[in-house]
């Protein structure tokens, strides 16, 4: 983070880390963001640890839980190491259900961010179904899961990734297969 030289105290850094990741105690916050304030290299710190904190901030928290044989195992180890019981694996989050957005249309919601009006989530397409034609009002990301999926004249694959610039169209998404894809997306698309 800094070098052997520096004026800057351990415990001092580790408080704009713990700003950055928005993890201190409401009571320290004040005084942090004042030194922050005051100083140009934790200004920059924090700069720089705001891509990385706002990266994993948009992921479903089961993205960073372990599995549940990897929690027993840590969970062993670091009880033998500390001499101190660790907790039971914590309960799973409530998982969402998916929604019918229309016929043979199924989305899942992973994740909103409303300042930028995106959205990303799962979309299952049976086979056979149309996804409306639509106008990206933004950039518009496809991972492929699983299936086939038939967007004007790209036939996308398991593991295809596909980028959509704002202002473009797509006269035709489909999948004869049935398919299962990310969607990263503005919600303001026009749907025709």
């Amino acid at each position: 983070m800094r070098d052997a030289g520096s004026t800057h105290e351990r415990d001092h850094a580790d408080s704009v880390c713990l700003y950055a990741l928005q993890d201190l105690p409401a009571n320290e916050v004040p005084a942090v963001e004042a030194q922050i304030a005051a100083c140009a290299d934790c200004r920059q710190e924090v700069e720089t640890l705001r891509p990385s904190v706002g990266a994993f901030a948009a992921w479903p928290t089961d993205v960073l839980r372990p599995a549940g044989s990897l929690w027993d195992r840590l969970a062993a180890r670091i009880g033998a190491e500390t001499g101190q019981p660790v907790l039971a694996e914590p309960a799973p989050p409530v998982q969402p259900d998916w929604d019918e957005a229309g016929p043979g249309i199924s989305v899942k919601l992973l994740a909103t961010d409303p300042e930028k009006d995106r959205v990303s989530m799962l979309v299952r397409l049976a086979p056979g179904a149309d996804y409306p034609p639509h106008t990206h009002a933004g950039v518009e990301e496809v991972y492929m899961l699983q299936g086939v999926l038939i967007v004007d004249d790209k036939k996308l694959h398991p593991g295809d990734y596909l980028r959509s610039e704002p202002d473009t169209s797509d006269h035709r998404v489909w999948s004869e297969t049935g398919c299962t894809c990310v969607l990263l997306t503005s919600t303001r698309d026009i749907l025709r």
